[in-house]
C-alpha cells in the first residue's frame, strides 16, 4: 500500500506478521519510536549486519515513515562495514565483525555517513552455521547513537535464525525507545 493510500497512517496490518513477529508485537513500539522522532524533529539511520534490512524494512512499512526515517545501511560483509560506514578494518581484524567495538562503529559510521541525528546497528550470528564457543548462535551486538551518545548492549537470543533476527528487531527498537525517553 502506498503512503498516500493511507494519508491517517490507520493501521491496516491487523493479524499481519512484521519480520515474523504478529504486528501488534512490533508496531506499537515502531509508532512510538516515530511519534518521538517525530516531535523531536529528528531523523533515524540504521546499520543492519545479521538483519540485512529487516529493521529499515519495518520502519518504513508505517505509512509516513519518510518524516522519520533517513536511510539504511545493509553492511553484511565486514567490507561493507568498512566501505559504507566507515568501520575500521583494524577493528574487525582485532575484535570480530560480531562485538562491541564494531557495532559502536556500526552505529557512528550511520549518523556520519548519513543526514541522520539517531542511529541503531546491529551485527550477530544468526545461525544455523557460523557460531564459535566465544560467540555462540545468537549472539547479538546492538548499538545506538542518540543526544551524540554512543550506547550499546550484547544479547544471547535463543532460537533458529528466523527467531533471532526477529527478535534483534524487536529489541534494536524497543530498547531505542528506552534510550529516547
Amino acid at each position: 500500500m502506498l503512503e498516500q493510500d493511507n494519508p491517517q497512517g490507520v493501521s491496516q496490518s491487523a493479524g499481519k506478521e512484521l519480520f515474523g513477529l504478529p504486528s501488534e508485537q512490533l508496531e506499537p513500539h515502531l509508532r512510538q519510536l516515530a511519534d518521538t522522532l517525530r516531535s523531536r524533529k529528528l531523523m533515524l539511520a540504521t546499520a543492519e549486519s545479521c538483519t540485512g534490512g529487516m529493521i529499515a524494512a519495518a520502519c518504513t512499512d508505517l505509512a509516513g515513515s519518510s518524516d522519520w526515517f533517513e536511510r539504511g545501511f545493509v553492511s553484511y560483509s565486514n567490507a561493507a562495514k568498512t566501505d559504507l560506514l566507515g568501520v575500521p578494518s583494524m577493528l574487525v581484524l582485532l575484535h570480530g565483525a560480531v562485538s562491541e567495538p564494531v557495532v559502536r562503529a556500526m552505529a557512528s559510521g550511520a549518523v556520519l555517513r548519513s543526514q541522520a541525528q539517531v542511529s541503531m546497528a546491529v551485527t550477530g550470528v544468526a545461525g544455523p552455521g557460523g557460531g564459535t564457543a566465544a560467540k555462540p548462535v545468537g549472539t547479538v551486538w546492538f548499538g545506538w547513537q542518540v543526544d551524540g551518545v554512543l550506547h550499546s548492549e550484547v544479547r544471547q537470543l535463543a532460537g533458529d535464525r528466523a527467531t533471532v533476527r526477529s527478535e534483534t528487531v524487536r529489541h534494536a527498537i524497543v530498547r531505542l525507545n528506552e534510550l529516547m525517553a
